[in-house]
C-alpha cells in the first residue's frame, strides 16, 4: 500500500464519485433507504478491501445483491434483512474455512452472462417507478410492479420525473462512449440536482439523511425469526460468494500481476457482510463496474478501495443535506444506464452463436433470473449446462471395429488373414465409459455380428464409473449367451478397481481372458480357434507365440 500512495488515492476519489449515486440509488432500490446504502459502501468496503483476498477489488450494494433483498424487506422488513446480512456474513464465513472459493470457478460462462442479463432487466425494471415519478407499487414480483407503475403513469402522466431519467440515462451513456475517464453520472446527478432546484421542479427527493453512520447495535436481530430467515440468508451468501468472486476474476483480467486468493476473498466479504448490518448496511458483494473502474483509474494496492470508501464516509459525515436534495429520478436514471452497462451486447451474441447448448443456458438462466430468484436462477442453469455437457460427452464415446492385421503376430499368409476375419472381430472402445453413454454402448455391442471371438481394445476408454462397468458386463454376458467368446486387452491400472468391484473382469481374468495387448489376445484367439476346430491345427513349431506386451 505504500508503494504507489498516490495513484491509489486518485484511483479511491475517482471511484468513490463513481459508487456515490451508486450506493444511494441501490440503498433505495433495496427498500431500506439511501442512508443504508452509503453504510453499506463505507462499512463494507473498508472491511472487504483490507481482509479480502484481491488486492484491486471495490465492494459495497451491488444491483445483484437488491434484487434478492427486495422479497425479503417484502417479507421480514428491515429487521429482516438486517439479520439476513449477519447470518449470510457467517455462512460466508464458513466457506472460506472450508476453502470452498475454489468451486466458483466451475460456473460455466453462458450461465455468468445468462445471470448478468437477468440481473440487468431486473435492475432496468425496478427503476420505473422512480423514473416516472409514480409511487412504487405493492409486491415482489419486478414484472408486476413495473407494470402497475406503467399503468398508473398511464392514468396521471406526470413527465418531469421521466425527463429527468431519461436524460441522466443518456448523458452516462453516451459521455461514457466519449470519454469514459470523467464521471458523467455524478455530473448528470449534481446538474439534474441543481436544475430541480433552482427551476423548483416537482420530482421526488431522497429525503432526510443522517449526519453520520449510526451506532453499530444488534438490537434488530428477532431470534424467533432466524428459522424463517436461513433460506434467505443462504440465498445471499451464496449470491455474495459468487458476484465476489466473478468480480475478482474480472479484476485479474484487467491486469498481469494480481492473482486473487478465493477463500481469503470470502472470508473478507463474510466479515464485511457481518459487520455491515451492524451500522445499518444491506448485504454486500464484490461490485464489478466500481472494480473496472479502480483498475482502470490506476489502483495498484488494496488502499485504493479503501480510500474509496473512506472518501464516501467523509460525504456522509460533512455532505448529508445535500445528498438529501438528489432527486429520484435522477438516482433511477443512472441505474437504468448502469443496467445497459452491463450488458455485453458482443459477448451475449457470439455465446449464442457458438453453440446450441449455449444458448439454451445463457436464455434459459436469463429468463430465470427475471422470473424466479438469482440463486435459484443459477442452480438451474448449472444443471442445464452440466446435463448438456454430459450429453455432448455421451455423444463422443464410440465403439469402432478395427482391423486385425496390424496387431497379428508372425507372418501370415493372406488365406490366414482372411480366416481370422471371418471369425475374430476387434472393438476399440474410445472416451469415457459412464452413466450417461453406457445404454448406447450396449446397444451397438449386442448387434455384433456371428463370430466366434470378440476382442475388447480398452486402452483408450479415459473413465469408468459403476454404470459403464455394469454395462460392460451385461454387454460379455450376453455375448458369451451366443455362444461368442470375449478377450479384452489393455485395461488401465485405474480401471481394474470399478471393474473388479462389480464382477465383471474376475471371471474373465480367472479363464485367461483378460491381456495386456491386443496381439497377445489375437494369439489367444487363435489358439482358442483352433482348439475348437474352427482353424485348422498349425503344421508344426509356428511362429504365433504372442509377442511381449509394448
Amino acid at each position: 500500500m505504500g508503494r504507489h500512495p498516490r495513484r491509489d488515492l486518485l484511483a479511491g476519489l475517482t471511484v468513490a464519485i463513481v459508487a456515490l449515486p451508486l450506493a444511494l440509488g441501490f440503498g433505495i432500490s433495496s427498500g431500506l433507504g439511501a442512508a443504508a446504502g452509503l453504510a453499506t459502501a463505507v462499512v463494507a468496503g473498508v472491511l472487504a478491501a483490507a481482509f479480502g483476498g484481491s488486492a484491486l477489488q471495490v465492494s459495497g450494494p451491488t444491483g445483484a445483491m437488491t434484487v434478492v433483498l427486495v422479497p425479503i424487506m417484502h417479507a421480514h422488513g428491515t429487521s429482516g434483512v438486517l439479520t439476513v446480512g449477519v447470518l449470510a456474513g457467517l455462512l460466508l464465513l464458513g466457506l472460506a474455512l472450508a476453502r470452498a472459493g475454489r468451486f466458483m470457478t466451475l460456473v460455466p460462462a453462458p450461465v455468468v452472462e445468462g445471470f448478468t442479463l437477468g440481473i440487468a432487466c431486473v435492475i432496468g425494471l425496478q427503476q420505473v417507478p422512480a423514473a416516472l415519478g409514480v409511487p412504487t407499487p405493492e409486491g415482489d414480483k419486478v414484472l408486476v410492479v413495473a407494470w402497475e407503475a406503467v399503468l398508473a403513469f398511464a392514468a396521471r402522466p406526470h413527465w418531469t420525473a421521466l425527463a429527468v431519467s431519461c436524460t441522466v440515462a443518456a448523458v452516462m451513456l453516451a459521455g461514457g462512449r466519449w470519454r469514459p475517464s470523467v464521471p458523467f453520472s455524478l455530473l448528470a446527478v449534481a446538474a439534474a440536482t441543481i436544475v430541480a432546484e433552482l427551476a423548483s421542479l416537482p420530482v421526488a427527493r431522497i429525503g432526510t439523511l443522517p449526519a453520520g453512520l449510526p451506532a453499530p447495535s444488534l438490537g434488530f436481530l428477532d431470534v424467533s425469526a432466524l428459522p424463517s430467515l436461513i433460506a434467505p440468508a443462504i440465498a445471499v451468501a451464496a449470491l455474495a460468494a459468487l458476484e465476489s468472486l466473478l468480480s475478482a476474476a474480472v479484476a485479474d483480467g484487467m491486469t498481469v500481476n494480481h492473482k486473487h486468493d478465493p477463500d481469503r476473498e470470502l472470508f473478507g466479504q463474510g466479515l464485511a457482510n457481518l459487520v455491515a448490518p451492524l451500522f445499518g448496511g444491506v448485504p454486500a458483494t464484490g461490485a464489478i463496474a466500481r472494480t473496472a473502474v479502480n483498475v482502470r483509474a490506476g489502483a495498484a494496492s488494496r488502499l485504493a478501495a479503501i480510500a474509496h470508501a473512506v472518501i464516501l464516509g467523509v460525504i456522509v459525515f460533512t455532505a448529508a443535506g445535500l445528498v438529501a436534495r438528489i432527486p429520484l429520478a435522477a438516482l433511477a436514471g443512472v441505474l437504468l444506464a448502469t443496467a445497459v452497462r452491463m450488458v455485453e451486447v458482443g459477448s451475449v451474441r457470439a455465446m449464442l452463436r457458438s453453440t446450441r447448448s449455449d444458448g439454451v443456458v445463457l436464455a434459459l438462466t436469463a429468463v430465470a433470473t427475471l422470473a424466479l430468484d438469482l440463486v435459484a436462477a443459477v442452480i438451474l442453469g448449472l444443471i442445464v449446462a452440466g446435463a448438456l455437457a454430459l450429453r455432448a460427452i455421451a455423444g463422443n464415446v464410440r465403439l469402432d471395429p478395427v482391423p486385425l492385421h496390424p496387431d497379428l503376430p508372425g507372418d501370415h499368409d493372406a488365406e490366414e488373414h482372411a480366416l481370422l476375419a471371418e471369425h475374430i472381430v476387434a472393438y476399440r472402445l474410445d472416451g469415457p465409459l459412464f452413466f450417461a453413454a453406457a445404454h448406447r454402448f450396449l446397444l451397438e455391442l449386442s448387434e455384433v455380428a456371428d463370430v466366434s471371438v470378440v476382442i475388447l481394445r480398452m486402452s483408450r476408454v479415459t473413465t469408468i464409473d459403476a454404470s459403464g462397468a455394469l454395462v460392460l458386463g451385461d454387454a460379455i454376458t450376453r455375448l458369451e449367451r451366443r455362444g461368442v467368446t470375449v478377450l479384452v486387452s489393455g485395461i488401465r491400472d485405474d480401471h481394474h478397481r470399478p471393474l473388479h468391484a462389480h464382477g465383471v473382469i474376475a471371471r474373465l481374468d480367472e479363464a485367461g481372458q483378460v491381456f495386456a495387448s491386443t496381439p497377445e489376445a489375437i494369439a489367444a484367439a487363435r489358439h482358442h480357434l483352433r482348439e475348437t476346430g474352427i482353424l485348422p491345427p498349425a503344421p508344426g513349431p509356428t511362429s504365433s507365440q504372442p509377442e511381449p506386451a509394448g
